[in-house]
């Protein structure tokens, strides 16, 4: 079984050009090995292999939070089974936070998450905060640590992302943001200005 590998994007360029732009706007440093637990979150369950390419914490004067560019693969069989590896840098934020969540997930709502409430109700509602309700949608295996912990300041944080297309994942003290998109400079800051946010709040 023949097995080829794509590389999406110019992983030292694009690696290089992002880890300029953080140094202009934060305080950095690379941490040196941390095992993050990145196997632990659902995010990343679909990838045949998640390693952590290089990892920095930023200085906020509180607490410390993390910028980090994980490198993925996931494979795909065409018709004829040959079998293709994709990998890709990523960037991810991560932030330690003291209100234990539970596990929670929480990403941009789209019409067919409507579509699927109406019929199986599973969705985490903050009737007093409609805006932020009808804007994302929130899974959790405890509401009520969610409810506890997703306080206004949170909900007003996550609005303020300035990168649309992310997810949110929260397990018990452990959050983390990003996409699977290839890495990009100006998505790193937005999400190094949530976590940095986050962590004054917390």
């Amino acid at each position: 079984m023949e097995i080829t590998t794509d590389i999406t994007g110019s992983h030292n360029e694009n690696f290089s050009d992002t880890y300029q732009l953080l140094r202009q706007e934060f305080a950095i440093e690379p941490t040196g090995y941390i095992d993050f637990q990145l196997n632990n979150f659902e995010v990343f369950k679909q990838c045949s292999a998640v390693e952590l390419h290089s990892s920095y914490v930023i200085e906020t004067g509180r607490d410390r939070c993390y910028i980090l560019f994980v490198e993925t693969c996931t494979k795909s069989q065409g018709a004829d089974g040959r079998i293709t590896e994709n990998r890709e840098l990523q960037t991810w934020a991560l932030a330690y936070l003291k209100h234990n969540f539970g596990r929670v997930k929480i990403r941009r709502e789209t019409f067919t998450d409507k579509l699927f409430e109406l019929m199986f109700p599973l969705e985490v509602d903050f009737k007093e905060d409609k805006t932020f309700s009808n804007a994302f949608y929130v899974l959790a295996d405890d509401k009520s640590k969610a409810i506890n912990g997703i306080t206004r300041d949170f909900r007003n944080a996550v609005m303020d992302i300035r990168e649309d297309d992310f997810v949110i994942e929260i397990a018990d003290h452990t959050l983390i943001i990003g996409n699977r998109k290839p890495i990009s400079g100006q998505k790193a800051i937005h999400l190094a200005e949530f976590v940095v946010r986050l962590v004054d709040i917390y």
